[in-house]
């Protein structure tokens, strides 16, 4: 009987040649689809029209879908799209991708979707409906993918509870004309592998006055003012500013402005720990406090004001 070794050889060489020629493939049809990603995606900030935003819109949503059902795309980072939020989990069990459509001023919608890292680089992909306005009591309600509180992430961190992940996501909303939100959503996955947004682990238990814990949390303020809800990883906190309304009137959101002072949170047994002086906190390691610059990534965002916008 004759070796079938040669046989194995060649069978090994072709499926080489087959297996680099669909990778190349792939990448030029990838690389084709970004580049038409991005001009749908300029116009979707840039657009002098909301027609001109909602058609690129759609453009840009039908060829994402398209790019992202090409084999092993979670692993195309797409880095052209400046304008589009474009985040992998620290663990790189899924990506985020999340953008934004000005109708005009005062009216933002946010879209997104949620890429799996599947084995056969095969697609699974959520869809993040914005349905904040719907949402009426947002502090404490558990979504979905379906029913997704609209925002653009610029940050993702992981901790786990017992057997389970959960992913911090920090994201910003432009809200309405008036003012501006910071996020912190929490996102977890269950049994048959879904997203759920939101979780009971905000935990307030250290305030002077006390408040029962929260699912999500953000901080709104005045459109103008400059404030921020960054991590610090040195501190190991969530640093966000302190508000206060300007003119004393504290049930008007756009009233509120940075104060100089600050807020944290502190991960602790599980839990987002409040902390209402954090450089009055006396870490473990004896650490000085001292607020050390975090970057936080920004996406353009276009200020609507034309006529016709």
């Amino acid at each position: 009987m004759k070796s079938s070794k040669p046989l194995l050889i060649c069978s090994i060489i072709i499926l080489s040649v087959f297996i680099k020629t669909n990778a190349q493939s792939y990448a030029q049809n990838l690389v084709q689809k970004e580049d038409s990603l991005k001009y749908h995606g300029n116009i979707i900030v840039n657009g002098e029209f909301a027609e001109q935003r909602f058609r690129a819109d759609s453009h840009f949503t039908r060829i994402l879908v398209r790019a992202l059902q090409i084999p092993y795309s979670f692993y195309h980072s797409f880095d052209s799209l400046i304008t589009i939020s474009r985040l992998y989990s620290p663990d790189s069990t899924f990506r985020i991708f999340t953008w934004q459509v000005n109708k005009d001023e005062n009216t933002h919608r946010r879209h997104g979707a949620i890429q799996m890292n599947t084995k056969d680089g095969s697609l699974k992909l959520f869809p993040l409906i914005d349905r904040s306005s719907l949402i009426i009591n947002q502090a404490d309600t558990i979504t979905n993918n379906e029913w997704w509180i609209g925002a653009i992430y610029y940050k993702i961190l992981l901790h786990k509870i017992v057997d389970r992940n959960y992913y911090t996501l920090l994201g910003y909303d432009e809200n309405n004309r008036l003012s501006t939100r910071k996020i912190i959503e929490i996102l977890s996955f269950d049994a048959m592998n879904r997203p759920v947004f939101g979780s009971n682990i905000f935990d307030f238990n250290m305030d002077k006055t006390q408040k029962n814990p929260q699912s999500r949390y953000w901080i709104e303020y005045k459109k103008d003012a400059q404030a921020s809800i960054k991590f610090d990883q040195e501190l190991d906190l969530l640093i966000y500013d302190h508000l206060i309304s300007e003119t004393n009137e504290i049930d008007r959101k756009e009233t509120y402005v940075p104060d100089g002072d600050y807020e944290a949170f502190k991960w602790t047994n599980g839990k987002w720990l409040h902390i209402e002086k954090p450089f009055d906190y006396k870490l473990e390691d004896g650490q000085a406090p001292v607020i050390k610059p975090v970057t936080e990534s920004k996406i353009p965002v276009k200020k609507s004001g034309k006529k016709g916008n």
